[in-house]
């Protein structure tokens, strides 16, 4: 897979080898290719982190710190630095070689174990018996970074070349179950047909395009539109049947436990249903500022004193599912019209939506004024999308356009920090940042101003738990911390290896909420640098 950069002989590879395993470990294998060892709809975590696996091949390797931190600059990736450390010090496996089965039981064990030490051992014990390049894929798994060019699509694709199985039942299969180990075993006996929605699994999210400018949206599908407020929160979705209610995060994670005032409301609704919408800290008639509610994001434990400092509310904007009836191929304007007959009472809203039918010419006007009145209400921006669009679960398309605010900004992932100076000495402030580039992350710029001094110490508390390598004042941390910036332009830079720096970048927000799975594109940075300064235009 990782070998070459053809879709189709990785498709065809990864079927050949598909038709070999018999159904046990057909399952098995397709969820590890996924990046998972139990599913996406399994919301078990392993809890292994990054500082363990290291102590556990530099104790396998025998190698020492210079190795480690040569090895790590040159592949930036703890999988592949195990391999590195484990052949070049020769190390053999211990007997009797891995299974599939194996692999999946060590890590069900990992796990269901209470204990980082515990948790050690365990994993330790499986890398001793695998060969360095299966220890390269254990750890691969582990930290959830494959990086091997295969993604969800192909994935299915290569299911259905190995059963025979048309590409569109398993793509749907996979969606509706979350477990693409099932859905291979049920493309196989020629069961797809039968597979249900299962309740309780985070169905994959309908994302949005940015557009550059409010011109564009005209030229991504015709009149009329479907403008809804943007909210500035944090995108869930909820399921709900019988008293049992979960809500889930961008991040495919339960986060039921973090919203427990929104629960008994939700139970009151009617019937069985899952819902695409937002959480907001909300006051009044007005969204407390996301800055301030972040706070409450990163809370295990939400007190009544909390929630009264403060208050949810969601905005439902979707529904998916009722009643066992899947939604996802009805017209946004159908689910829409389904949507607004649920009896939402505080705190739960309706999000607010107006229908816009207007010439070509005329379009940015009205976009315009409704993006002020919109930011007026406390909002971050506007929705545009296409009343006759299907629910493309897990896609980006040009049916859903989002206009955020006149200030360009990006998603990004921090790959590495600094210890700051002045007042600032002691901490880490100065957070070095990547976007995607398939498989890849590739540094865009360093940002040190717009966090609070609170915000600050709690980060620097996170990273120095998760740094990959220690190099003084500079620490590689692993990537999984997700910040908006906000820049003037990009320009074109020998300094970072994407070939771009944004100029005069600043933080405007930690964004927990947001899988880096997510953060913006090289291509995303291209586009904005072809366009020139592009300071005075609506951003992505």
């Amino acid at each position: 897979m990782r070998s070459t950069s053809s879709t189709l002989a990785k498709a065809n590879a990864l079927a050949e080898l598909l038709r070999e395993l018999d159904d046990d470990d057909l399952a098995i294998a397709c969820r590890l290719f996924a990046g998972s060892p139990f599913g996406a709809a399994d919301q078990r975590v392993l809890g292994t982190g990054w500082s363990a696996i290291i102590d556990i091949v530099l104790e396998l390797s025998q190698a020492n710190e210079g190795e480690l931190s040569a090895s790590y600059q040159k592949h930036a990736d703890v999988g592949d630095v195990t391999e590195e450390l484990l052949a070049a010090h020769g190390r053999q496996p211990e007997p009797p070689p891995l299974t599939l089965a194996e692999v999946v039981l060590a890590f069900e064990q990992i796990a269901s174990t209470r204990g980082s030490g515990a948790k050690r051992a365990i994993l330790e014990s499986l890398i001793r018996r695998a060969t360095a390049v299966e220890a390269k894929y254990l750890v691969k798994t582990v930290t959830g970074e494959m990086r091997i060019g295969l993604r969800s699509g192909l994935l299915e694709d290569a299911i259905a070349k190995g059963t025979g199985a048309p590409k569109a039942k398993v793509a749907r299969a996979a969606m509706l179950t979350g477990d693409v180990g099932e859905t291979a075993v049920r493309a196989r006996r020629g069961t797809l047909d039968e597979t249900r929605l299962h309740l309780f699994h985070p169905l994959g999210w309908m994302l949005a395009t940015p557009v550059l400018e409010l011109g564009e949206v005209a030229k991504r599908f015709p009149p009329p539109y479907l403008v809804e407020d943007k909210y500035d929160g944090v995108r869930v979705q909820v399921h709900k049947e019988g008293d049992r209610v979960e809500i889930y995060s961008r991040t495919l994670d339960a986060v039921t436990h973090r919203f427990p005032e929104l629960l008994d409301p939700i139970r009151a609704l009617p019937g069985a249903f899952i819902l695409d919408g937002e959480v907001l800290g909300w006051r009044g008639e007005r969204a407390i500022p996301f800055v301030q509610f972040q706070r409450r994001l990163g809370r295990k434990n939400v007190d009544a004193d909390l929630q009264r400092e403060l208050p949810v509310a969601l905005f439902a904007f979707d529904v998916l599912a009722e009643n066992g009836e899947v939604l996802l191929e009805v017209p946004l304007a159908d689910r829409r019209v389904r949507l607004a007959q649920y009896p939402f009472a505080w705190p739960l809203y309706l999000s607010r939506s107006e229908d816009l039918a207007v010439a070509e010419d005329e379009l940015p006007a009205r976009l315009d004024a409704m993006f002020v009145a919109a930011r007026e209400r406390g909002n971050e921006g506007l929705m545009v999308k296409d009343p006759r669009s299907p629910y493309r679960a897990g896609r980006r398309g040009m049916e859903w356009l989002k206009v955020k605010r006149a200030l360009r900004t990006l998603d990004v992932v921090v790959t590495g920090v600094e210890w700051g100076h002045g007042k600032r000495h002691g901490v880490l402030s100065d957070y070095t940042f990547a976007v995607r580039d398939n498989d890849q992350l590739l540094d865009v710029g360093k940002a040190y101003s717009g966090l609070t001094d609170e915000e600050i110490a709690e980060m620097t508390k996170w990273f120095l738990e998760h740094t990959i390598r220690d190099l003084g004042r500079y620490r590689a941390v692993e990537p999984t911390q997700v910040i908006e910036v906000a820049f003037d332009n990009v320009q074109r830079s020998n300094r970072h290896p994407s070939g771009y720096a944004l100029r005069f970048p600043r933080i405007v927000r930690l964004r927990p909420d947001k899988p880096v799975t997510e953060i913006d594109t090289l291509e995303t940075v291209r586009t904005i640098a072809s366009a020139g300064d592009g300071s005075d235009v609506t951003g992505v």
